[in-house]
């Protein structure tokens, strides 16, 4: 896990996609509803818990849950700290 400031968006895309191996479609990917990103999963959630929890970020899992997109993630993840 990168030390970078997941508060900041291209920060948190880039990391999200190296960590998951996801093609997040950079900064444009950001809106893109979580089901549409290819190779998204149940399992790739776990891991994204498991990547903000490594960084310090503890968002509740119920709000990633009612999710849509990355960028309601990283919204979350600054709301959250």
């Amino acid at each position: 896990m990168s030390s970078d400031d997941l508060s900041v968006l291209d920060v948190f895309l880039r990391t999200v996609g190296d960590d998951l191996g996801l093609d997040v479609g950079g900064p444009a990917g950001a809106d893109t509803a979580l089901g549409d990103l290819p190779g998204w999963d149940s399992l790739n959630l776990l891991r994204l818990v498991a990547l903000l929890e490594e960084s310090g970020h503890r968002v509740p899992v119920h709000r990633l849950l009612e999710a849509h997109s990355l960028r309601d993630i990283h919204t979350l993840v600054k709301e959250y700290g």
